[in-house]
């Protein structure tokens, strides 16, 4: 039997200065290896000597190699990765919550790292740095060009050291310096307040190893303070992933007992399978939810999503919805429906004491909401749509997806060439837009949570049966495109 790691998590878009991912401990048997192609491992030991003894400077016959497995693995879609040496050891920390750097969740666009969020409290966040802002420069190295694993490495140091980053924002069309000093991370990923009396706001930015149990303590502090919750607002908006069995543990703690929360497909047997409400890893949080059991399983609740909500977050969601359990409001979400399968290289040990230093992370199902839907490249429709601010949103068309992805996997004949052409039509619409708007001030949106947060005041609306204004445009599909 060898150790894995099951991952639904959003990596492409969920990098924080690293990656976030969505895991659960599983022993798979491992698949016996059919026999290798002859005619293609000939010219793979070709082109390994001819770029060994004719490229123009001596290369790393290891290098090599490990490049060649590297590109193997990533021309799969957009999830697949071999991790080794660094990689693999920011891999482990980024799962634990804990890592040194400067605290932003990061992608790629137009060949810049792209600040997808700010991690809250961290050195990033505090130097004022927001969702959107590019960064063109790390130190002195220009990040055109630039793999993401190679912008995170350069932001990664030791505790206490300097990195100076150029920051351009879109919105003000301009670029500033910012020096920021690294410190280790300690991600919260759970916050919570009462907003008026009798109604509650928790937002769960990603799920770690701890969430679960901030979930349960940020929960009892409410139910102190307001025993008789009449409504109750679960934010996901941004939450890129994180451990599977904490989005089973948070959606159970809603649902009844025995049902459905998600179900998996893949090509091996055990890649096939259903978790259901209550199938997960207990932690001391679980315990303090089974006290809140009968308040939980009847409070009115709505679930806020956005564009950045995706993997583990999107199972809540879909749970949520099928099992018409709560209301789902804000904006169609990434759309990460993959499950990859994280294995140590150098045997049968658990990834946390892998000694080799290397694991590979694959693909190996979609998974399903509890009605059968895939949300791979579509995502999560919500019950009603909301505009980020009273004016409407205005980068929300712009926000990449998991099918704006290159190689991501299809899902259905729906992903036509005449839906990828409306859907390059609609963003350019809008970058056509936003460019028209450049000249304009564009205020920044309010901090999640607080009384200026438009799509939460919507969502406490909804809860108090009062009026709710909805989006006021239908946003663009999540469609491939051919071109990034």
């Amino acid at each position: 039997m060898s150790s894995k790691l099951k991952v639904a998590g959003w990596v492409a878009l969920g990098a924080v200065a690293g990656a976030l991912t969505t895991m659960q401990l599983q022993a798979n048997a491992r698949s016996s290896l059919s026999p290798l192609p002859l005619e293609q491992m000939q010219q793979l030991a070709a082109v390994f000597s001819m770029v060994k003894s004719n490229y123009v400077e001596p290369v790393d016959e290891k290098k090599l190699i490990t490049d060649a497995i590297s590109g193997m693995v990533s021309g799969l879609d957009p999830h697949s990765q071999f991790l080794i040496n660094q990689n693999f050891k920011e891999f482990r920390e980024n799962t634990s919550g804990k890592f040194v750097g400067v605290g932003i969740e990061i992608g790629m666009e137009d060949g810049l790292v792209k600040i997808v969020s700010p991690i809250e409290g961290s050195p990033a966040f505090r130097a004022g740095l927001k969702s959107g802002d590019l960064i063109s420069r790390i130190d002195d190295a220009a990040v055109r060009g630039l793999a993401i694993d190679q912008a995170v490495k350069k932001m990664r140091g030791e505790p206490n050291t300097k990195v100076s980053l150029t920051i351009y924002r879109k919105s003000e069309n301009r670029s500033f310096p910012v020096t920021i000093t690294r410190e280790e991370i300690k991600t919260q990923s759970v916050r919570a307040k009462v907003m008026e009396p009798g109604y509650a706001w928790l937002r769960v930015s990603q799920f770690q190893e701890r969430t679960v149990d901030d979930f349960a303590k940020k929960l009892e502090e409410i139910y102190k303070q307001e025993p008789n919750l009449k409504g109750l607002v679960l934010d996901l908006r941004y939450d890129p992933g994180g451990y599977l069995d904490g989005a089973v543990a948070i959606s159970s703690a809603f649902l009844p007992d025995d049902v459905e929360v998600v179900s998996t497909k893949g090509q091996l047997p055990q890649s096939n399978g259903s978790i259901r409400a209550g199938e997960f890893r207990p932690t001391p949080g679980t315990a303090a939810l089974q006290k809140l059991r009968a308040a939980l399983k009847s409070v009115p609740l709505v679930v806020l999503v956005n564009e950045g909500s995706a993997s583990a977050s999107e199972i809540v969601a879909g749970a949520l919805q099928d099992h018409k359990r709560a209301t789902i409001m804000g904006a169609q979400t990434f759309g990460k429906g993959s499950v990859q399968t994280i294995e140590c290289l150098a045997g049968h040990y658990p990834l946390e004491s892998c000694p080799g230093s290397a694991a590979l992370k694959i693909t190996t199902a979609r998974y399903y909401t509890p009605s059968g839907r895939s949300i791979q490249a579509k995502g999560i429709v919500p019950d009603i749509a909301l505009d980020e601010t009273p004016e409407g949103s205005v980068f929300a068309a712009l926000r990449t997806r998991e099918a704006d992805l290159e190689k991501h996997l299809a899902n259905g004949p729906e992903e036509s060439e005449e839906a990828r052409a409306a859907a390059r039509e609609a963003r350019a619409k809008a970058e056509a837009a936003l460019a028209a708007k450049r000249a304009e001030e564009v205020k920044p949106l309010p901090e999640f949570g607080s009384a200026e947060d438009f799509p939460l005041i919507q969502a406490l609306n909804k809860l108090k049966g009062q009026p709710v204004v909805a989006a006021k445009a239908v946003e663009r599909k999540a469609e491939a495109k051919t071109t990034e």
